[in-house]
């Protein structure tokens, strides 16, 4: 966990630099109708966040933590990110980020082992879905970057 924690924590240093080097018709733009701008991608890492936080804070007091999976398909579509203001959106994903990462550093660590069943997914512990969304979040900021 300390090392998925000092991950998130140096993107979240030098991360936001990078993305608002991104115009605005850069960011809304789709090289492929099928595919997800730079702006719904961001938004994608924001659901990511809302969904995890709920994770992080629910399974510290449920053992097991039983949650629901996550429509990413849906919540980018219902929530218009295309639409959406790109410093906007890059300043939501910094502080809810921020936000997470304190979480995550003041989470006790014996409830780390807290069983986490999401919808379908295999089950893990809390400490895994901890470092799945940091290695989830580089994978998805890999292609925005």
């Amino acid at each position: 966990m300390t090392e998925a924690l000092s991950r998130f924590e140096e993107h979240l240093k030098t991360v936001p630099k990078r993305l608002v080097d991104i115009s605005e018709a850069d960011a809304a733009a789709k090289s492929d109708p099928a595919q997800w701008s730079k702006k719904e991608l961001l938004g994608h890492l924001i659901d990511s966040a809302a969904n995890n936080h709920q994770r992080f804070v629910r399974a510290q007091r449920a053992n097991p933590y039983d949650g629901q999976r996550y429509e990413q398909d849906f919540w980018v579509t219902s929530q218009s990110y295309a639409t959406e203001s790109w410093p906007d959106l890059v300043n939501l994903w910094l502080l809810y980020n921020r936000h997470l990462l304190h979480v995550l550093k003041v989470m006790p660590k014996e409830v780390y082992p807290h069983v986490c069943r999401i919808g379908d997914y295999p089950q893990m512990t809390l400490e895994e879905v901890a470092i799945d969304y940091v290695v989830h979040m580089e994978h998805h900021l890999e292609e925005l970057l």
